[in-house]
């Protein structure tokens, strides 16, 4: 079965212009990421996680560019008249030293975006049992990642063919567990994100809400879906437009991590102006998960039961003081 699609060379150039235009876009996301991550903050209270990562995605991505564009200069330009078969033969060639690094640049930043996914999860979980699924099935696409960045690098008689057996198992595993990785662990973070909303919306005082946050972070999830299902599908189906389709991922995995940094900052920023407009303070959660939720006074009612000279005397004393539970506290108390 002969690949399908528009010519390789052809890919190749549309591929990297369209690469390049999201790249610009993700550097521009990469300096709201930076400036988000350190506005008005002390050393000591800067995210260096969430800043190692960010930059850690810029250098990938710069880097993924930079080896596409020497690739299009090799294949159009220095091997263009000396390489058997032409600049089609070139860009179909999986063993060339740029396709071997650019698909273990593209492997290193699926491995570091899915990962910072999971690791989201954990923090807003704070439970290791939830992450367990999405890390073994990180830990399966990390293998079969570098084992078809290895076969890559090693294939001869089939060089110019990728969608060979022994290339073609190893890249379509990776794709389907990529995607299952990012949809598994996507869903449980939304979900615990969802169900926090939920259980403080009806004690909530002001109009704070954490329904941007959970937006954002399932349009980063479907991005990022739609694109890897597009790569898997015209691999399954043998389409050239793979190449297209992958090149434009790697920029894509840098911006769905960008654009959740920037939204958080953002809504952060928002409900720290109305509080100080309304002259209110920032309550923590007792659990940790939101630090940006006013809580209404509840009635506390508690019960006493005093025993003086063999006499019982019952009371009942009501106390309005601030709770972070939803519904009222009864305490029972006795002092003999």
């Amino acid at each position: 079965m002969a690949s399908r699609g528009i010519p390789l060379d052809t890919s190749a150039v549309v591929s990297t212009v369209l690469e390049g235009i999201l790249y610009g876009f993700s550097v521009l996301m990469f300096m709201g990421t930076i400036w988000a991550l350190t506005y008005k903050r002390r050393i000591k209270d800067v995210n260096y996680t969430n800043a190692v990562v960010a930059v850690l995605l810029l250098i990938l991505s710069t880097a993924h560019m930079v080896v596409d564009i020497i690739r299009i200069e090799e294949g159009l330009v220095t091997y263009r008249d000396t390489f058997p078969g032409g600049p089609p033969a070139f860009f179909a060639d999986v063993a060339q030293n740029t396709f071997v690094n650019k698909n273990l640049i593209y492997t290193l930043q699926t491995m570091l975006g899915d990962g910072i996914v999971i690791y989201r999860c954990y923090v807003v979980w704070q439970s290791i049992w939830v992450i367990v699924i999405p890390s073994v099935l990180w830990f399966g696409s990390t293998v079969s990642g570098f084992f078809a960045v290895r076969s890559v690098s090693q294939a001869t008689t089939e060089a110019g063919n990728i969608f060979a057996k022994a290339t073609g198992e190893w890249i379509t595993t990776f794709y389907a567990l990529t995607l299952a990785t990012n949809l598994s662990a996507s869903v449980f973070l939304a979900y615990r994100i969802w169900m926090v909303e939920r259980s403080v919306s009806a004690i909530r005082a002001t109009k704070s809400s954490m329904m941007p946050i959970l937006r954002v972070l399932v349009d980063a999830a479907v991005l990022y879906s739609v694109a890897l299902f597009s790569a898997l599908v015209c691999f399954v189906e043998w389409n050239d437009g793979q190449y297209i389709v992958l090149d434009m991922i790697m920029p894509i995995i840098s911006i769905t991590f960008y654009m959740v940094i920037i939204r958080i900052a953002i809504n952060k920023n928002t409900h720290s102006y109305l509080s100080t407009a309304h002259g209110g303070t920032t309550n923590e959660m007792a659990g940790g998960i939101s630090r940006r939720y006013h809580l209404k006074p509840l009635k506390v009612h508690i019960s006493q039961l005093t025993h003086t000279d063999n006499t019982s005397v019952c009371g009942t004393v009501n106390q309005d003081q601030p709770s972070t539970k939803a519904e009222s506290v009864e305490v029972g108390s006795c002092a003999v």
